[in-house]
């Protein structure tokens, strides 16, 4: 074995354990990657990142949105304020959307570093996000943000692909070895990564299996942060528009016109009343 490979918990230290875990003992040598093109990929593809934000926020309809949230719970946090519930409520919804729209963001930075290193490339088989090629082997790779990424169901659809994915590869070339992988952005894997029919990298593993180095996933630190306050300025002044919208909305239907402040009453009939149509259940 190269390098202590098996942790007191069971999990391989080293992605490039041995042949048995499905990885190679050597692996081709990569390409070097440098700071500038991870900040010039980075610089080209992270504004789509705060657009999708702001698409978030700009597609809510309040009225929906009240509807599926619990006023009780607001009322329990002695909010009288409006804008207090407004920006509790698009904080909350943003927070739900980020991750997922960041983590598209990452998929493509680790496609890129793995075209880069190794010419792997984008797959076009269903369920499968990547492909590299070392030797006779072929890797399929789902890609996610992070290893607690999806449920049971969830895992059993990724298997599934990796099974069809596998015999589609085999159609055209019957002895290529075909390893999955379950590749995850970040966070760590506790239980072994060999998890019989796929191999599960998280974090500092999965950076090291896309590109060869092992300091990857500290390298991409700083260049995510370039020019981070111009854009986030840009996002906080565009949201703050939204607010004002929201809360005027807010305000001339649950709020007392004396006061000002929220009229819980009015706020949870709307919420919780007998629906007048089956169109009020639609929202």
């Amino acid at each position: 074995m190269t390098r202590s490979s098996v942790t007191r918990n069971g999990a391989l230290a080293s992605f490039s354990d041995t042949v048995a875990h499905g990885l190679p003992t050597r692996m081709t040598s990569p390409n070097h990657i440098d700071e500038r093109t991870i900040i010039e990929y980075v610089d080209a593809h992270i504004d789509e990142f705060h657009r999708r934000r702001l698409e978030a926020l700009m597609g809510l309809d309040l009225r929906k949105l009240l509807r599926r949230k619990n006023p009780y719970l607001f009322r329990s946090k002695g909010m009288i304020d409006p804008r207090d519930i407004i920006t509790a409520l698009l904080d909350a919804h943003l927070i739900s959307q980020e991750d997922c729209i960041f983590g598209n963001f990452l998929e493509g930075l680790a496609i890129e570093v793995a075209r880069l290193a190794y010419g792997g490339r984008k797959s076009g088989i269903t369920g499968i996000d990547l492909e590299l090629e070392r030797g006779d082997k072929r890797y399929i790779v789902s890609i996610k943000s992070g290893p607690n990424w999806g449920n049971s169901s969830q895992v059993a659809k990724m298997r599934t692909d990796f099974r069809n994915a596998t015999r589609v590869i085999r159609q055209g070339n019957p002895g290529v070895s075909v390893i999955a992988v379950n590749g995850c952005c970040y966070g760590r894997t506790l239980s072994r990564y060999d998890k019989g029919d796929y191999l599960k990298l998280s974090g500092r593993a999965f950076w090291q299996f896309l590109t060869g180095d092992d300091s990857f996933y500290l390298r991409i630190v700083e260049p995510l942060a370039h020019r981070a306050r111009e854009r986030n300025e840009t996002f906080e002044k565009d949201r703050a528009v939204i607010l004002l919208q929201f809360h005027k909305e807010f305000a001339d239907e649950f709020c007392d016109p004396l006061t000002g402040w929220i009229d819980w009453n009015q706020l949870v009939e709307f919420n919780s009343d007998y629906p007048t149509s089956p169109a009020e259940l639609s929202d």
